[in-house]
């Protein structure tokens, strides 16, 4: 019972704190956020653990499907996240782990979301799950770095950030990225070496945005549960572009292909 209260408390609690921050981010494609008026497919999102706060309290939606451990904490966030919209499927590293990957592999239509330094860590060290599964569903990968302007961070593991009121919070959503089905060990650990370094150089873009409080290209404001008026006008092309670095180490993987959204091209990595 006391699990659950709190759960229902951090709900309310987030609800409170998603209207007191300005929310905006930069996309290379915005009809993959799933708030976009076109938005359509299937995706894997994944960002760094000490970021799940803002994903969180913005995508809530049904259509996303989260993965809670059993501990006491997962079970908080569980109970937080199912009052916020989020379907929510448990297991751990230690305990469930074959159920609930079981139910992220069901042909529904679910986006899988995942943190792939979680639930323990190493911080920033992306395993090999979410690559893993998105080979087994067929799924694109879309990374996606998050920013708020100096959070207060928790002494944890992953430093967990928490926006402060009144300040700035900033997304930078990658294109969707498809990986080969069938990996080997060695493609499938050259695939996790690039999107690690891709989700850092998304989050420290995003970081960069939220301190600076620097006007972008393109940049769009995020609501809850409704599209912004710039989102609704928007009428094609790239927010930003990747760096050639990127760009290359992406080009060069064994079977790499880039998703084509409709009718939208992403070429940043052409």
């Amino acid at each position: 019972m006391a699990i659950k209260t709190v759960g229902v408390m951090s709900a309310l609690l987030a609800r409170v704190l998603r209207r007191l921050i300005d929310w905006r981010a930069i996309y290379i494609d915005p009809t993959l956020d799933t708030m976009h008026p076109r938005f359509s497919g299937r995706y894997v999102y994944v960002c760094w653990h000490e970021s799940l706060l803002m994903p969180i309290l913005l995508r809530g939606d049904r259509r996303m499907l989260a993965l809670a451990s059993h501990h006491r904490d997962g079970e908080i966030i569980a109970q937080a996240m199912d009052r916020l919209g989020w379907s929510v499927a448990r297991g751990s590293s230690a305990r469930g782990a074959t159920g609930a990957l079981l139910k992220l592999l069901r042909n529904d239509d679910r986006h899988p979301n995942l943190t792939p330094d979680g639930p323990r860590g190493p911080r920033h060290e992306f395993s090999a799950g979410a690559i893993f599964l998105a080979s087994k569903l067929g799924l694109p990968i879309v990374c996606v770095g998050y920013g708020y302007d100096r959070p207060r961070r928790l002494d944890s593991w992953d430093k967990f950030a928490i926006p402060r009121l009144f300040s700035r919070g900033r997304a930078v959503f990658g294109p969707a990225l498809y990986v080969p089905a069938n990996l080997d060990r060695d493609t499938l650990d050259r695939y996790r070496a690039f999107f690690g370094r891709h989700l850092c150089w998304l989050t420290e873009e995003a970081e960069r945005w939220a301190v600076s409080g620097e006007k972008r290209d393109a940049e769009m404001r995020m609501f809850v549960g409704r599209p912004s008026p710039e989102m609704v006008a928007y009428n094609g092309g790239p927010g930003y572009q990747w760096p050639e670095e990127l760009a290359r180490e992406w080009a060069a993987l064994p079977g790499a292909t880039e998703a084509v959204n409709r009718g939208t091209s992403n070429q940043a990595a052409a």
